[in-house]
């Protein structure tokens, strides 16, 4: 195949980044063989006919004959990729093709990637639920909060497939197997973390909701935004941080992040801002420090380790990595394989409990999670989903017929 030539700026073709990426990183491929006159009437008319008619006879084959079994819809409104912000749907199509190829690479799990030029939330919510019917699940990625505590909300309730925000779960999945394995290698008690949470936007809220479901008394935790240490006296809160108020922080501590950090022996950062190095002076000793703002931290390594034992980052050219590939190929892939309608609590910590046992046996301070290059993960998050879905009742059938293998990593 061809593509049509054109023009590249010169220091763009240079770089190979941009070499990478150029005609996207993904294509499409069949599974059938079209190389006679019997493999096209198979494939297409007359034969596909008489597998329409199957199905509108009787939905419940849908998922047997088409590939929506095993295909999720990767969306995007562009509206806080990365870093990077507000970029629009165009500028985040390179995000969401990545994810779509790690999607199949880590989890086996096929994905299209979707950009709307929309980023009014009935509008999503509508596009979304027209093209469901296209798909076996829906990852919604890189819309901003709190437009996506509503979006996703209501798409779970609507839909009858599963519906998961990467940037709330996927970082809270992850952020809960590295904190049980640091909890783990101190010889703490894990529900009596004292935990402080800088950033209450998607990440921050899902981490908070995720730890709580885990064990982590709300008592003990303390979320903070741009205006300081979140309680239930605040009169500018959202209605998604009011019930942060009312679920974190019983005591009623006020303040800024310094006041926060008072005593506590965990803070995890997903904020965007920076900590200053007096407010982490207040930490309990062997302080937990996971600084996951990407790609700057909040605080950098060499000063977290001041003032912490075990320190993460969202970089891969750090030590412990917190990063969502862990999780969400698996996650999916457990959720399709038992064709769950929803993703619930105990799926997302039954991920959590399979990423931290892979390195259970061999933890170090800089090693509290595996590498997202390890070939373990995808299979074990997916059977620890699978079988957490069906004890909560929402999948669609009880076994897997072949077991889900990730495929080979790539090289590091």
């Amino acid at each position: 195949m061809s593509y049509f030539s054109f023009e590249l700026d010169p220091a763009l073709a240079a770089d190979p980044v941009f070499d990478l990426h150029r005609h996207g990183k993904m294509t499409m491929s069949s599974t059938v063989p079209l190389a006679s006159r019997d493999d096209l009437s198979l494939a297409y008319t007359p034969g596909v006919a008489r597998v329409c008619e199957a199905i509108a006879e009787d939905e419940t084959l849908y998922p047997d004959y088409t590939w929506t079994a095993n295909t999720v819809a990767v969306i995007t409104d562009g509206s806080a990729v990365l870093g990077l912000g507000n970029i629009g749907p165009k500028a985040a199509m390179p995000v969401m093709e990545g994810k779509s190829v790690l999607f199949k690479q880590f989890g086996g799990v096929d994905s299209i990637p979707i950009c709307l030029d929309t980023q009014d939330v009935e509008g999503i919510i509508a596009a979304v639920k027209a093209v469901a019917p296209s798909f076996g699940g829906i990852n919604l990625e890189d819309i901003s909060a709190p437009r996506c505590f509503e979006i996703e909300r209501r798409l779970d309730a609507e839909l009858d497939i599963p519906v998961f925000h990467d940037d709330q779960h996927g970082t809270a999945v992850v952020t809960l197997a590295a904190l049980r394995n640091a909890a783990a290698l101190q010889g703490r008690r894990f529900a009596d973390l004292r935990v402080v949470v800088s950033g209450a936007g998607a990440a921050g809220v899902a981490i908070t909701q995720t730890l709580i479901a885990a064990g982590i008394q709300g008592a003990n935790m303390i979320v903070c935004d741009s205006r300081g240490i979140i309680h239930a006296e605040r009169t500018d809160l959202t209605p998604v941080k009011a019930e942060l108020a009312a679920t974190t922080n019983i005591s009623g501590r006020t303040g800024g992040t310094a006041e926060a950090l008072i005593g506590a022996d965990v803070l995890i950062g997903v904020s965007g801002g920076s900590i200053a190095e007096d407010a982490l002076a207040g930490m309990a000793p062997e302080a937990i420090i996971f600084a996951l703002a990407n790609p700057t931290p909040e605080v950098l390594p060499v000063i977290a380790h001041k003032y912490a034992a075990i320190v993460a980052t969202g970089r891969s050219d750090f030590p412990n990595q917190i990063n969502n590939v862990l999780a969400f190929p698996g996650i999916f892939r457990g959720a399709l394989d038992v064709r769950a309608r929803t993703v619930t609590d105990r799926m997302k910590v039954a991920a959590a409990d399979a990423i931290a046992a892979i390195v259970a046996d061999d933890l170090r301070p800089d090693a509290i999670v595996p590498s997202p290059l390890d070939p373990r993960v995808g299979p074990a998050v997916a059977a620890a989903v699978a079988e957490a879905a069906v004890q909560d009742g929402v999948a669609r059938r009880t076994t897997v017929p072949v077991p889900a293998q990730a495929q080979e990593p790539l090289p590091a």
